[in-house]
């Protein structure tokens, strides 16, 4: 079965299947210390720039940039796990469930 995914409106919405399933405006926690020095940081995306399946369970991941709302560190995350297809459904992940993406920076604070 074949998936669509696809960032739309600059970034603000991840799409599958030609439905808006995960947008910016959530705060994602992400583990001890893997984006910023904060215990939980508590992150604010603000765009969406690749979303892609990843693993043999086709989890959803995609690359944002985000913003510690604890710290105010701004980076870009890899990798970010936002869902998984389960027999050909997107089932999404809660942003308050701790997360482990790749962190990688894009700019200072």
């Amino acid at each position: 079965m074949t998936i669509a995914l696809r960032t739309l409106d600059d970034g603000a919405w991840i799409s599958v299947n030609d439905s808006r399933e995960v947008g910016v405006s959530d705060i994602w926690t992400l583990p001890a210390r893997e984006f910023c020095g904060c215990e939980t940081p508590h992150v604010m995306l603000e765009g969406f720039s690749g979303v892609d399946l990843r693993g043999v369970d086709t989890h959803v991941i995609a690359d944002a940039v985000g913003m510690c709302i604890d710290c105010g560190t701004r980076d870009g995350i890899e990798s970010l796990p936002v869902g998984r297809i389960v027999e050909g459904e997107f089932k999404r992940y809660e942003p308050e469930s701790v997360q482990s993406p790749s962190v990688a920076a894009v700019s200072g604070r």
